[in-house]
């Protein structure tokens, strides 16, 4: 805090330095999360839950494994739906607060995708494929054979889906943590630093 006296014994108090820089790493803070371009990666994000659940219907028809009995289609798309939402939201308003509240919600979904690739992989693994037997009427493979691949090339692809979703909240923890620690030192100015120049004028003497 800068001080300056005048002729007339006026104290004038000027803007704090720190306050000055506070303000502009408030400023670079909203630049930088509007060239990471939140809103694109929140509406991939919202586009692979829908995809997720989308096509994680036709599994209900099939034979209940661990994928469809522990729900991982359903909470794994509602938690990148909405790890998506909070990244559009952010882009609209950028402030330490919501980078904050986003970045849990990232590194939530970022730990439940791994969580969700693990038990396709295993699920995938505990049931492979039936061979084709062939009946001797229409010389067609039995249905538990296309129900198994039909199955399998669901969860495939929802294999694929879970992986893309991974990667994208990886690196959008990994840009929200960046841009976190390079503003944070200057969290604690906010209350410290007088925000406009205040004028003391000392008491009269006479």
């Amino acid at each position: 805090m800068a001080v300056s006296v005048s002729r007339d014994l006026t104290v004038q108090v000027l803007r704090d330095v720190n306050a000055v820089k506070l303000t502009d790493r408030q400023q670079a803070l909203r630049a930088a999360i509007q060239r990471g371009e939140p809103k694109c990666l929140g509406v991939s994000q919202v586009m692979l839950g829908l995809m997720v659940m989308s096509y994680s219907i036709p599994l209900l028809f099939t034979e209940f494994t661990e994928v469809v009995s522990f729900g991982v289609p359903f909470w794994s798309g509602l938690t990148f739906m909405t790890a998506g939402v909070f990244a559009i939201y952010l882009d609209k308003h950028g402030t330490m607060k919501n980078l904050k509240v986003c970045l849990v919600v990232c590194v939530l979904s970022t730990v439940l995708s791994v969580v969700a690739v693990v038990i396709y992989s295993v699920d995938m693994g505990n049931h492979p494929e039936v061979a084709c037997i062939k009946t001797s009427e229409d010389n067609h493979c039995n249905n538990q054979y296309y129900a198994t691949k039909l199955s399998r090339g669901l969860k495939s692809t929802l294999l694929l889906f879970t992986l893309a979703q991974t990667v994208i909240s990886s690196i959008f923890c990994f840009l929200l943590f960046r841009q976190r620690d390079s503003v944070g030192q200057y969290a604690s100015l906010t209350q410290a630093a007088p925000s406009t120049p205040t004028a003391l004028t000392p008491p009269d003497l006479n």
